[in-house]
């Protein structure tokens, strides 16, 4: 495997990372860092991107939280405010992708609901509440329906927030975007452990130029 193999999925698995450490973020403490947060929901519209970097912003610099989460999966030594949660919903993404890529009528219903949702950019923002509430809406008409689903965990308090429940919701969508590129660009649940070396490597040459 190459090395711009290695990168592409150590890119894509920060990208789903990140979404997971938002999710926790969120339901820990109801609060989540803006530009994080649009990297993640902006990633759901690139669906022709000139490269896989245009697909979190056009930097890996977007994903600085997600390359760290990703480095402590690989080496299980870097824990920067990482939590078991963030890998629990992390697997459970991987897990509800292959279920989607299984399901011929979802697929195209996801698909359909990320561009209907696309067209509200051009009167929203992407961290708008009305864009997040639709892609709320459209992952629990969609992934929520299957048998096997993700249970968030957190402070009651912010679980129950209308608002924080949509964006974790989207962000679950967003997460879930990143674990297709990751397939995409070649990425096996195997080669987590197979590859962690190499992974690792690929993400602490990442930070060192952020």
């Amino acid at each position: 495997m190459t090395k711009a193999s290695i990168d592409n999925q150590a890119l894509a698995l920060a990208g789903l990372f990140q979404a997971a450490h938002l999710v926790e973020q969120l339901a820990r403490t109801g609060n989540v860092n803006e530009k994080d947060l649009k990297t993640c929901i902006e990633s759901l519209f690139q669906t022709h991107p000139q490269s896989i970097e245009d697909v979190y912003g056009g930097s890996r610099e977007n994903l600085k939280l997600g390359y760290k989460e990703v480095r402590f999966l690989t080496d299980g030594k870097s824990r920067t405010g990482s939590s078991p949660d963030v890998m629990r919903y992390a697997l459970g993404v991987l897990h509800l992708e292959s279920k989607l890529r299984k399901n011929n009528k979802m697929m195209p219903k996801v698909s359909k609901g990320i561009e209907q949702a696309k067209r509200q950019l051009d009167h929203f923002h992407s961290s708008h509440e009305n864009l997040i509430a639709n892609l709320s809406g459209l992952y629990q008409e969609t992934l929520s329906t299957f048998r096997f689903r993700i249970h968030v965990t957190g402070n009651a308090q912010h679980l129950q927030n209308t608002q924080n429940a949509h964006k974790i919701r989207a962000l679950l969508l967003c997460a879930v975007r990143s674990a297709i590129l990751w397939r995409q660009v070649g990425g096996r649940r195997w080669q987590l452990l197979f590859h962690r070396p190499k992974l690792n490597k690929s993400c602490i040459e990442a930070l060192e130029k952020m």
